[in-house]
C-alpha cells in the first residue's frame, strides 16, 4: 500500500500504528502477516463502511491478481487474532463484503510518537522476530512504540523472558540430571510380624511347590498345619491370630483369588505319602459364605485367573492349560520341559508369568508366555546360573515383579522393575530386597503397594528316637539337627546330614572326631555306610546339574562320582557283601524311573528285574530281597532273588522303608504313624503314632531311620514359619 499516514487507531483493548506497522493489545505487540496486517488496516480507515469484495482485493493485492478465497483467509486469521476479548468487530456481507463495526478512535501526535522512537529499538527487534516467524513474505522495519510506558512494559518483558529462558535451562539441567543418573533402588526400610503361630504356610521349592498366599486388602488368606493336616486360614493384614477358613475338603491349597475379591480357587485334597501333592481337583470357595463349586474333571498342581475374571489358567503335569471360569472349553497353551508352578498374570493381561521346575538340574527359573499360548520365553535367561527363582507376583500398578531367590541354601526376595514414567530412568537389573537372618518366602504386594507380604522361616530340627518303653519320642544324639542318619555296621560310627544346611559329616556315635565329608556347594544325603566301615555312598547335588552317586573314604578326600551319565541318580544302597550297589535312576515325577544295580568291581551296570516305576530300593541284610516303593508311593513291594518275582509286602502307603537288623522286620512310614511289616507271614503293626510330632521336611519329605537298636528315628522340626510384612520404598 502506497500511503503512510502518522495515525494511530484504538479499537477496544487495541492500537493500531500505521505507519509503524503495530498492532498492540496491552502493551505487547500481536504479531500479524504482512497482508493481514494490511487488510486490517485498510478496514480500520474505513471503519463503518461496507467494503465490496472486489475492492477489497484491489487495496490489498494492488499489484496482483488473487483469488477471492485469498480474502477469506484473511478475514478468517484476522476474527481468530482479534476474538480473545470476545468483542465482535467485523461484519460480513453476504456474497457482497465486510464492514469494520467497532467504535474507532484516531489519534495524531508527532511529538509523542518522536520521543517513544528513541526509546524502543529493544522492542522492535522482538516484533520483527515474532513477524518474521509468521509471515512468510518481506516485512518492512520496525522504528519505536509510541510512549514511555510501552518502553518501561519492554524492560519488564526483556527481563521475564531471561528469567523464563533460566528457568528452561535449569529444568533441563534437572530433566539430564535426573534421567541420566542411576536412580536409587527400592529397598525394604520395616518389617512387622502378621501371625506368630510358626506353622508351616508355604512350602520350600521342591517338586511340589503350589501353595500361594493372597490378599482382598483387608486380610490375607494362606494354607498352614502340619503335614498331616493342612488348612485354609484367614489373618487381618495388619496382624492377629490366623482364623481357620471352612472348605469342603481337608488339606486343601489355595492357589488364587478372583479379581472380584469374592472367591478363592483351591485344589481338593490328594496328598501323597510323603506329604507332596499330586493333580488335585480344582474348586471355587466363596468368601462370604455358600457352598463350593467344583470345576468338573480338571485337575491341577496349580492354577490362577485371568484379571478379567472370565479365564482360569491351570498347570497339570508339563503342560498349561486355559479353561472358562465355569470350568469349560479347556484348550492347551504350552509344554513345558519342567514342572510349571505358581502362575499369575501381568495386571493388564498381557503376559503369564510362572516358575519351572527342571527335573533333572534341580533348579527353578521363571518363565513368560502370551494368553494364546505364543511367544514362549524365559524371563532373566542369563541373570542367574544355575536358576533358582520362583513364585514372583506384579504389584498391582504393574510397575514391579517380585520374586523369590535361592542361593546357598538360602531364599530371599528380589524385585525388578518393569515399567517407568515418561521422566524416570529405570535399571532393568534385579533388585536384592531381603539380606536374611530368616528366609523368606512367596512375596505377595499389598493392594496399595506399600507393603510385601511374605513368608519368613527360621528352619531347624532336633533328631528324635522313638523309646519303646516310654512310648515317647526322644532326643538322640545330643538332639542334632541333622537327617539321613546312618550307622556303620558295628554301630560305633555315624554318618549323617546337617539340616537345613545340607552338609554331610562322620563322626562318632558319641559325636567326638567329627569331620565334613562333602565339599561347598554340593548338598549331600541318604549317605550309607560300606559293609566294612570304609567308605560312605550318598546321593549329591551340585547347583546347575542332577543329583548323582557319590563315594567318600570314612578318613574324608573328594568324593568320587560313580557314573558318567548325566541322569538323575538317588538311593543309593549297598549290597551285604559290598560288591554292588543298588540306586534309582530319574524321578517319579517325571514318570521315568527304575531301580538299577550297580557292580563296584567292573563299574557294570544292570536293570533290576520288573523295576520299572519303582524307587526308594533297600537290601535285605542278608542279600536275598529288596524293597521298593512304586511311584504313586500306594504299597510297598518285595523283590525275592531267588525267584525273581515282585510280591505286595505290605499294601499301605509307605516312605522311606528300612530293614530291621535281623531282615525280619522293614519298617516304614506314612506321616501319620511309623509301622513295620514282617516279612515272613506280611503281619502289619503300628509301632509309633506320628500325629502329634511335627516333622521338619527335608531334600525329599520327611525322614524316617533305623537306630542300631531298630527304634525309630525321625527330625523334630523346630523352626518356625509366620507371615511378614515388609514395608518398602520405590523410586
Amino acid at each position: 500500500m502506497g500511503h503512510q499516514p502518522k495515525h494511530i487507531y484504538e479499537f477496544g483493548l487495541y492500537r493500531l500504528d500505521s505507519a509503524e506497522r503495530l498492532l498492540i493489545r496491552d502493551g505487547e505487540v500481536v504479531p500479524l502477516q504482512p497482508k493481514v496486517f494490511d487488510l486490517l488496516l485498510t478496514l480500520v480507515e474505513r471503519h463503518g463502511r461496507l467494503l465490496e469484495k472486489d475492492d477489497l482485493m484491489k487495496l490489498v493485492w494492488p499489484d496482483a491478481i488473487v483469488e477471492e478465497a485469498n480474502l477469506a483467509n484473511n478475514i478468517s486469521i484476522l476474527r481468530k487474532t482479534l476474538s480473545e476479548n470476545g468483542e465482535r468487530f467485523i461484519e460480513t456481507a453476504p456474497k457482497r463484503g465486510y464492514r469494520f463495526v467497532a467504535e474507532v478512535k484516531e489519534v495524531v501526535d508527532e511529538r509523542a510518537e518522536q520521543t517513544i522512537q528513541d526509546q524502543s529499538g529493544s522492542q522492535r527487534a522482538v516484533a520483527e522476530g515474532e513477524y518474521a516467524a509468521n509471515a512468510g513474505e518481506p516485512i518492512t522495519a520496525f522504528s519505536a512504540m509510541k510512549n514511555i510506558d510501552l518502553a518501561n512494559k519492554g524492560k519488564h518483558y526483556r527481563r521475564s523472558a531471561l528469567l523464563a529462558l533460566a528457568m528452561l535451562i535449569l529444568l533441563g539441567l534437572g530433566y539430564f540430571y535426573f534421567s541420566l543418573r542411576s536412580p536409587l533402588p527400592p529397598k525394604v526400610t520395616l518389617s512387622a510380624q502378621i501371625t506368630n503361630d510358626g506353622l508351616i504356610k508355604f512350602p520350600r521349592l521342591t517338586l511340589y511347590t503350589t501353595t500361594s498366599m493372597v490378599t482382598d486388602g483387608p486380610r490375607l488368606y494362606f494354607s498352614e498345619g502340619t503335614v498331616g493336616r493342612r488348612i485354609l486360614a484367614q489373618v487381618s493384614s495388619n496382624g492377629g491370630e490366623a482364623i481357620e477358613f471352612p472348605v469342603a475338603a481337608e488339606n486343601s491349597n489355595l492357589y488364587d483369588l478372583s479379581p472380584s475379591r469374592s472367591e478363592m480357587l483351591v485344589a481338593g485334597s490328594g496328598a501323597d505319602a510323603s506329604g507332596g501333592e499330586l493333580e488335585r481337583p480344582l474348586w471355587v470357595a466363596p468368601l462370604l459364605g455358600g457352598s463350593p463349586r467344583s470345576l468338573g474333571d480338571i485337575s491341577a498342581h496349580a492354577a490362577t485367573w485371568s484379571p478379567d475374571g472370565g479365564q482360569i489358567v491351570f498347570a497339570n503335569g508339563n503342560d498349561i492349560y486355559s479353561v472358562k471360569s465355569d470350568g469349560a472349553q479347556p484348550r492347551k497353551l504350552v509344554t513345558l520341559a519342567g514342572r510349571p508352578q505358581y502362575l499369575r498374570w501381568s495386571p493388564d493381561g498381557s503376559l503369564l508369568r510362572f516358575s519351572v521346575y527342571d527335573l533333572l538340574f534341580r533348579s527353578s527359573s521363571l518363565w513368560e508366555v502370551a494368553p494364546d499360548g505364543s511367544n514362549l520365553r524365559r524371563w532373566l535367561p542369563d541373570w542367574n546360573r544355575p536358576a533358582a527363582e520362583c513364585c514372583g507376583n506384579w504389584t498391582a500398578d504393574g510397575r514391579y515383579f517380585i520374586f523369590q531367590v535361592t542361593s546357598n541354601r538360602t531364599t530371599q526376595i528380589w524385585a525388578m522393575r518393569e515399567k517407568t514414567g515418561i521422566f524416570q530412568r529405570s535399571s532393568h537389573e534385579p533388585v536384592q530386597l531381603t539380606f536374611g537372618p530368616l528366609n523368606y518366602y512367596g512375596p505377595v504386594p499389598s493392594a496399595d503397594g506399600r507393603r510385601i507380604f511374605v513368608v519368613g522361616e527360621q528352619r531347624r530340627g532336633e533328631l528324635v528316637r522313638y523309646d519303646t518303653k516310654t512310648q515317647q519320642f526322644v532326643r538322640y544324639l545330643s538332639g542334632i539337627s541333622a537327617e539321613a542318619v546312618s550307622f556303620s555296621k558295628d554301630g560305633q560310627w555315624v554318618a549323617y546330614v546337617t539340616y537345613p544346611e545340607g552338609i554331610l559329616w562322620r563322626s562318632k556315635a558319641d559325636g567326638s572326631q567329627r569331620l565334613r565329608l562333602s565339599p561347598p556347594p554340593m548338598s549331600a544325603f541318604l549317605p550309607r555306610w560300606s559293609p566294612d566301615g570304609k567308605k560312605i555312598i550318598f546321593t549329591g547335588g551340585i547347583p546347575g546339574s542332577p543329583p548323582k552317586i557319590y563315594l567318600v573314604s570314612a578318613e574324608g578326600g573328594n568324593p568320587q562320582k560313580l557314573l558318567p551319565e548325566e541322569q538323575i541318580e538317588n538311593d543309593p544302597n549297598w549290597s551285604p557283601d559290598g560288591t554292588r550297589v543298588v540306586y534309582t535312576v530319574g524321578t517319579r515325577a517325571s514318570g521315568n524311573f527304575a531301580i538299577y544295580l550297580l557292580d563296584m568291581n567292573t563299574r557294570q551296570v544292570s536293570a533290576l528285574p520288573g523295576a520299572d516305576k519303582l524307587f526308594a530300593p533297600r537290601w535285605s541284610p542278608d542279600g536275598r530281597y529288596i524293597v521298593a516303593i512304586p511311584g504313586n508311593f500306594g504299597k510297598l513291594m518285595l523283590y525275592d532273588f531267588t525267584t525273581r518275582q515282585w510280591e505286595v509286602l505290605a499294601n499301605k502307603p509307605c516312605g522311606y522303608p528300612a530293614w530291621a537288623q535281623d531282615g525280619r522286620y522293614v519298617y516304614f512310614s506314612d506321616n501319620s504313624a511309623i509301622f513295620r511289616v514282617r516279612v515272613g507271614d506280611r503281619k502289619l503293626e503300628q509301632v509309633a503314632s506320628l500325629k502329634d510330632l511335627r516333622l521338619a521336611s527335608g531334600v525329599s519329605g520327611n525322614w524316617m531311620g533305623l537306630a542300631p537298636d531298630d527304634s525309630p528315628m525321625v527330625l523334630r522340626d523346630f523352626g518356625i514359619q509366620d507371615i511378614y510384612a515388609l514395608e518398602w520404598q520405590t523410586p
